[in-house]
């Protein structure tokens, strides 16, 4: 089967997507690696990441897949130097003077080509192989039917790596300079501000003072701006097109994001695998997807090439996720006070820590690694030291909630839909 890759911009969120059922995890250090907005990890959390990831059987992969310039391969030198005894599985590069560096600093290690690269062809992945590249990030621009093609044309032991779920960019496999011309900021070295996203005018040079939207809807312009993929619909089709692994989009998303999204496929995927011929999708997993931060969905170019279906989003910004009210933790991470009783008709005390404010009285849903959501309304909620609280709304803050089934450490507490 497939493996489920799944985005890790910090180690909370690195922790949510090995639980929510992800095979590996790619991060990025504090430099190189084309998220340089999200938290990322220091040297010494890269040897704690891999040693959380490793013990529960998983792969960890490095983002290296900036374009450095030449006076930046000192420090990337140096880092790689730092590196090489966290037992990192595979480095994920774009660049062939960083192929070239990490052969020279690393030796024989596992070697990724980023989407970044942009390939498109059997000839293209046939020439990365030949550099000693394990496994081709295949463009986001390619169709299931051209995916199959390069399959075929490939060496067995030679993995296909595509993106099923996240945000897109409208220039060809990421590589713009709009970012850098407009905020000097290289969006080819993990800088970019999404100019794509903005709203533009036109102007008349004699009236300069008069703009003139390029309107393609009621709702503004956005002759640049993406839809994002979502491919929970045709993952038979995914899976019967010769890639290895299954990758999301998202290391500046939200801790919620990476569970939730990770938890989807991963349930849609072992259903297809139990049975193939037996398969139906299950349009609560479109459920799932609808809860997080996203744009329009669209399935990508899998089923549709660019100039046919350019995949523009008709609005501007995002599409809010539901609320993430807490995570629930270990029972020795937070002891029920003597005052409060566990367990009565209503269900367990069961202890969180909070992610955004929950009020007594609200719908909520308690989301399980390969389980959809489950309601319940928050009856009762108490502080640390046992205390009746009507809400907990301070960041970070422990509180116990009572809950008429069983939750386990790691599962998500989220707004509900009123029944």
């Amino acid at each position: 089967m497939a493996e489920l890759l799944s985005p890790a911009g910090n180690f909370e969120k690195l922790k949510a997507a090995i639980l929510y059922g992800a095979d590996a995890v790619y991060l990025a250090g504090k430099r190189f690696g084309m998220r340089s907005a999200a938290d990322n990890f220091s040297i010494e959390e890269l040897y704690e990441a891999a040693s959380y990831v490793h013990a529960r059987g998983k792969k960890l992969y490095l983002t290296l897949n900036t374009m450095p310039h030449g006076d930046e391969y000192a420090a990337l030198e140096s880092f790689l130097e730092k590196i090489k005894s966290a037992g990192i599985d595979a480095f994920i590069v774009a660049d062939l003077g960083v192929i070239s560096l990490i052969r020279r600093v690393l030796g024989d290690v596992e070697i990724h080509i980023s989407t970044q690269a942009g390939i498109v062809s059997a000839e293209s992945a046939l020439a990365y192989v030949s550099l000693g590249a394990s496994r081709l990030v295949l463009a986001r621009e390619l169709t299931l039917d051209e995916i199959s093609q390069i399959r075929e044309k490939l060496p067995s032991n030679i993995e296909l790596e595509a993106f099923i779920h996240g945000s897109m960019c409208v220039s060809y496999s990421g590589r713009c300079m709009l970012s850098h011309h407009l905020t000097g900021r290289d969006a080819n070295r993990g800088a970019c501000t999404q100019p794509c996203r903005w709203s533009y005018t036109i102007v008349e040079e004699k009236r300069p003072d008069v703009p003139l939207p390029i309107e393609e809807s009621e709702l503004g312009t956005f002759i640049m701006s993406s839809k994002d993929m979502c491919t929970i619909s045709i993952i038979p089709e995914l899976m019967r097109s010769g890639i290895d692994s299954f990758k999301i989009e998202g290391r500046m998303k939200s801790a919620y994001y990476t569970a939730v999204v990770t938890n989807a496929y991963r349930m849609a995927m072992d259903k297809y695998s139990s049975a193939p011929e037996l398969y139906t999708f299950d349009m609560r997993l479109m459920r799932e997807l609808e809860s997080v931060s996203h744009r329009e969905y669209c399935t990508g170019y899998y089923l549709d090439l660019p100039a046919d279906a350019p995949q523009l989003s008709s609005t501007t910004g995002y599409i809010r996720e539901k609320a993430y009210f807490a995570t629930a933790l270990e029972d020795s991470e937070l002891p029920l006070p003597d005052a409060l009783t566990l367990e009565n008709e209503n269900g367990r005390l069961y202890p969180f820590i909070q992610r955004n404010k929950v009020s007594v009285g609200e719908v909520a849903e308690l989301i399980s690694p390969n389980k959809f959501g489950e309601p319940f309304t928050v009856t009762e909620l108490y502080s640390e030291s046992g205390e009746p609280i009507p809400s907990a709304p301070h960041p970070s803050m422990k509180f116990f909630v009572r809950v008429p089934f069983t939750v386990t450490p790691g599962d998500i507490m989220r707004s509900g839909d009123a029944r």
